[in-house]
């Protein structure tokens, strides 16, 4: 009895494979070493994205549209790998051994780009005469295959990072529960403390001391934040992998359709579940039946009587495609429920993915001055966005949580869902922010016949407010999003869902690239300069943004339906 109280009820084991004891590991103590390393990583990885679109245009001598699509591109894929590291976590690995593997692909790539900027024979060669750089098809070559390799070592950190700190706080403790909801909140703050060095200190180093230091630094950050996940291994929770969730959710399809014309019995007791405490499923516990997608329900009803399924689960391996658990079942709805929520996900996306592409350059013909002598670069304006994570986060936490649990009576302020629709909302003010900009800066053009002007005299602090305000979407979107998908995962699918989430961001970056390609088709049509050309005062760069409202505006009310519908995961122990 005395055990109980000893080690975590939620499975978790130690750095040993022991079972994790309640004091010695786990729970905040173990999280700055998590927190630590996502600050450096996320330091690294935006001190490449945040002025990537600069490089490519300048460096590597491409076009606007091109570079731009170049970004998205890339972006996109480091939102996709992220599922094959989220399998090999859930499958094989853990997501200890899984981000400490994708680490090391991570740092190789940072050298690899650091090399392309710095060593002769591999960085382009420019000529200040001709105000131009004229790269190598082999240094463009090298350059893209270690962005390339980022793009695959943080597919296994972004999903199994923000899961692994969850990871840190047992479910069946009421205390240590409430303080995830809370982690969360702080994981995308030290995400974004990474994000304003990249965006401030770095993209300062790479304008004006070169791109050698401006990507040898990040490579140096990660090299740390390797350093940083290790240090904590004697105090982390780890969940032990609970084999291939694909072939668990293929099993479920398949003994749902072998079991095509058995009726599903009323009584829902009878179909199969273990007897025993645990779930069948390594690292997960009991799910509750639930009445919907009552189709997957055929496979846990035995093909002749319900009374038998035990019988027939203990048979061949074959058994496992005939018949499976009610928990087994329950996974595959949960993932099915998941989806709609997830797909609404995609056009946020790319109205965050502007503010490393058209902001930047929209911010490139505007007045860079500070001072006289001194000039911001157009992407060091990101650092806003992040000052507005920084600054909402706590005020979030700290502020509005409880006031809105005074008003809804929820331990959480809002639900999940809830805060996922604040920040939808407010994503489409900063697209008509962003739109009224620019329409004001042409207006500006026209006026002033500056068309051939490289930056006009408008500031390009003008732009704080739409980075401002995508910064406090993401408090409420993003991180409701990463809680939302860790929390209605099941829990030996938990890296998959987050991987899951993090398509979106990959999907999103896709819609960019398509949106921006149609537009561009379109709108040169008849030798027009379009609404993005490579000038952009001859352009209509403000309806791209209105575009995007209008999107995010039948995208919200898409959500808001498919959010009224949900049904909540619900654990046996919860049911009780």
């Amino acid at each position: 009895m005395a055990d109980e109280y000893i080690y975590t009820k939620d499975g978790t084991t130690d750095f040993r494979n022991d079972p994790a004891v309640k004091k010695k590991t786990g729970t905040w103590k173990a999280c700055p070493y998590i927190l630590g390393n996502e600050c450096c990583e996320r330091l690294a990885y935006y001190g490449i994205n945040t002025n990537l679109v600069n490089y490519l245009k300048f460096q590597l001598n491409q076009r606007n549209v091109v570079a731009v699509n170049n970004v998205t591109n890339w972006s996109g894929t480091c939102y996709v790998t992220p599922l094959l590291g989220a399998f090999l976590a859930d499958a094989y690995l853990g997501r200890y051994w899984t981000i400490a593997g994708f680490s090391t692909i991570y740092v190789f790539g940072m050298t690899l780009l650091t090399l392309s900027a710095s060593v002769h024979g591999l960085k382009p060669q420019c000529d200040a005469a001709q105000n131009g750089c004229h790269p190598t098809g082999l240094q463009t070559a090298v350059f893209f295959v270690g962005l390339y390799m980022i793009a695959l070592g943080t597919g296994g950190i972004k999903p199994c990072v923000s899961s692994f700190g969850a990871d840190q706080f047992d479910d069946s403790d009421e205390a240590e529960k409430k303080s995830k909801s809370s982690f969360f909140n702080w994981f995308y703050f030290s995400i974004n403390i990474g994000a304003l060095v990249a965006s401030s200190v770095l993209v300062w180093v790479q304008t004006n001391v070169g791109w050698g230091w401006g990507f040898g630094v990040p490579a140096v950050a990660m090299g740390i934040a390797v350093m940083s996940f290790f240090s904590g291994t004697r105090l982390y929770r780890n969940q032990r992998p609970g084999g291939s969730p694909l072939t668990r959710i293929c099993q479920v399809i398949v003994a749902s359709l072998r079991n095509f014309r058995v009726e599903v019995p009323a009584d829902e007791s009878l179909l199969y579940e273990t007897a025993d405490s645990e779930s069948a499923v390594t690292g997960s516990r009991k799910l509750d039946h639930t009445k919907h997608l009552r189709f997957f329900d055929k496979a846990a009803v035995g093909e002749t009587n319900p009374s038998t399924n035990s019988a027939a689960i203990k048979g061949s391996v074959d058994s496992c495609w005939r018949l499976c658990t009610v928990t087994q079942v329950e996974e595959l709805k949960s993932i099915i429920r998941l989806l709609p929520i997830w797909a609404t996900g995609i056009v946020f996306s790319a109205v965050y993915s502007q503010m490393g592409t058209l902001f930047v350059l929209q911010g490139n013909t505007m007045d860079l001055r500070i001072t006289r002598s001194f000039q911001i670069p157009s992407a060091s304006l990101s650092l806003f966005d992040t000052i507005s994570v920084i600054f909402w986060v706590p005020i979030y936490d700290r502020f509005i949580v409880p006031f809105a649990r005074k008003l809804t009576g929820h331990k959480s302020g809002f639900t999940q869902l809830q805060r996922i629709a604040i920040g939808l909302v407010i994503s489409i003010v900063a697209m008509l922010v962003a739109g009224t900009l620019e329409l004001l800066r042409l207006r500006m053009v026209r006026k002033h016949d500056y068309y051939e002007l490289k930056n006009i005299p408008m500031s390009i602090f003008w732009q704080v407010p739409q980075y401002f305000i995508i910064g406090c979407a993401e408090v409420f979107t993003f991180i409701g999003q990463l809680e939302f998908f860790y929390e209605q995962a099941p829990d030996a699918m938990r890296s998959l869902c987050s991987a899951l989430s993090l398509t979106t961001a990959a999907l999103g970056n896709y819609l960019s690239t398509m949106i921006v390609n149609v537009v561009t088709d379109l709108s040169t049509k008849g030798g027009k300069p379009g609404w993005i050309p490579d000038n952009l005062n001859y352009g209509h760069l403000h309806y791209f943004f209105w575009l995007l409202a209008a999107l995010s505006v039948l995208n919200l009310g898409v959500y808001l339906q498919v959010a009224r519908r949900y049904t909540y995961k619900r654990t046996v122990v919860d049911s009780l």
